[in-house]
């Protein structure tokens, strides 16, 4: 049976289960069961290569010894084994001698659940998984790999926690633009389900891992934190199917609640690749971690300071951003200033409405920079819809593809960029001109006049846009209303 029948075969038993309740559930359900089965496969495999290998699990608590059996425990047993030993006992795990694969599956279950409510049910579903994925037959490497994939795109439609996943296509760009080399340190200090670290593995891979040594170079020159539990245990399970052995290189944690002057020179990092959360506000009390000029309780503000913060003089980031931080004032003029003069923000892709549908409509835009001489003038490129597209959506996604026009444009930032040309998609803007304009990086292409349109469903669709942006507007000032009334 194909892998990805044998995925809608377990979602289609958990939907039966009157424990697991939406999308987001039964993911986070199949993964923690699928991260013990891929590293119960990875053990056999140390096994082989390693005499004296321990396992970090006690004997009890190992997929072979309680899963693996066909006709092993099931009904009440199962339910009661899973939720009175499994769990309390690798949320509790004691690793033999600092053996970090015994902290990475404990930090794994810290905050996982079992929401399965029938042990009938969860043996149908563990079997399945027994039989339909062996890890270490490189033909199920693959298809699970794809397959995963496709299980991170389905999260952008189980409610928020659509705001975990960037479309693959532009990790990709974004990645493939800032080309980190083979020993440059790379982080993501809010990396959800881990797409950016796993697209910046296949790249290192493809271009620049030729030994075993350049591989043990690659395996811990990935970082990434990830505060909530879900994304984490994706993002853990995302890294060991791309290879990398256990992936203590992923910290759960929330990266915003050390002090930004507690970053030393020894922390920072070569490359910054990542999708702050945005139109998110953090807990009361996070932001004093960050000078008085920067204080706010916006997310991706925050993580913007902590960015430029986080890159040695040299380094390089690609991050998203929405375009009220283009436009925004007060504490967003302060930071874009920042930027500007401490940073070389070179480039600004503006991507199309539509590409984090159905998650958010707001638009948004890649912002490329280099930490360590200051902005001389801002180069923007406008990414057009492919032919025949209105929009994307879950039949139609963005292709990396596209990027094409992008690449070819592109040219090389060790001479400033000399080989780039203004065309209809791409301008060029001064830095006086923003400063002129109290740093408001909302510049509109100069060779397309406003377009208006009077197609029913754009209307439709901008008309919900808007609507969204001013419901996320009031729930902030909301917050802060309460914050400022609160005892």
């Amino acid at each position: 049976m194909a892998i990805s029948t044998t995925i809608k075969s377990i979602q289609d038993i958990m939907r039966k289960d009157v424990g697991v309740d939406g999308d987001a559930q039964r993911i986070g359900q199949l993964v923690w069961m699928l991260f013990l089965k891929i590293f119960d496969d990875r053990e056999y495999e140390w096994e082989m290569l390693t005499d004296d290998y321990q396992s970090p699990l006690p004997d009890a608590l190992r997929w072979r010894n309680w899963a693996a059996d066909p006709e092993g425990i099931t009904g009440e047993e199962l339910k009661d084994f899973v939720d009175n030993r499994l769990f309390p006992g690798l949320q509790r795990l004691q690793p033999r001698g600092g053996d970090y694969r015994g902290v990475v599956i404990r930090n794994v279950f810290e905050d996982a659940y079992n929401y399965m409510k029938s042990g009938q049910l969860m043996r149908q579903v563990i079997n399945k998984l027994q039989a339909g994925v062996d890890f270490n037959k490189s033909s199920d490497r693959h298809s699970l790999g794809d397959m995963y994939e496709q299980i991170l795109k389905d999260l952008q439609s189980a409610g928020n926690a659509g705001e975990f996943y960037t479309p693959r296509a532009v990790t990709q760009f974004m990645v493939n633009r800032v080309d980190p080399q083979l020993h440059e340190k790379v982080m993501d200090p809010a990396c959800g389900t881990g797409g950016f670290l796993t697209c910046t593995i296949d790249h290192k891979r493809q271009r620049y891992v030729q030994t075993p040594q350049d591989e043990t170079t690659l395996q811990h020159s990935i970082h990434g934190v990830e505060k909530k539990p879900l994304p984490y245990l994706l993002a853990t399970t995302n890294l060991v199917l791309h290879g990398i052995e256990v992936p203590d290189q992923i910290q759960h944690d929330n990266t915003l609640a050390k002090p930004l002057i507690s970053w030393g020179p020894k922390e920072r990092v070569d490359v910054i690749v990542a999708n702050p959360p945005f139109g998110g506000m953090e807990e009361d009390g996070i932001e004093n971690n960050f000078p008085q000029a920067f204080r706010t309780r916006e997310t991706a503000d925050l993580f913007m300071t902590l960015f430029i913060h986080l890159l040695r003089s040299g380094g390089r980031a690609a991050v998203v951003l929405p375009d009220g931080f283009l436009f925004g004032e007060g504490t967003k003029t302060r930071l874009k200033e920042k930027l500007l003069s401490e940073c070389n923000l070179h480039t600004i892709v503006r991507l199309p409405n539509g590409v984090f549908n159905p998650y958010t409509g707001i638009k948004t835009n890649l912002l490329f920079f280099t930490k360590g001489q200051p902005t001389e003038a801002v180069w923007y490129y406008e990414h057009p819809y492919p032919p025949g597209y209105k929009s994307y959506s879950k039949t139609k996604p963005m292709r990396f593809e596209e990027f094409a026009a992008e690449i070819d444009w592109w040219g090389s930032e060790a001479d400033c960029f000399a080989s780039r040309q203004v065309t209809e998609q791409a301008w060029r803007v001064p830095v006086e001109d923003i400063v002129a304009r109290g740093y408001n990086l909302d510049i509109k292409n100069p060779h397309q006049g406003d377009q208006i349109s009077h197609d029913p469903d754009e209307l439709l669709a901008l008309y919900a846009q808007q609507q969204g942006e001013i419901q996320t507007l009031r729930d902030q000032l909301r917050d802060a209303l309460a914050a400022a009334l609160a005892p």
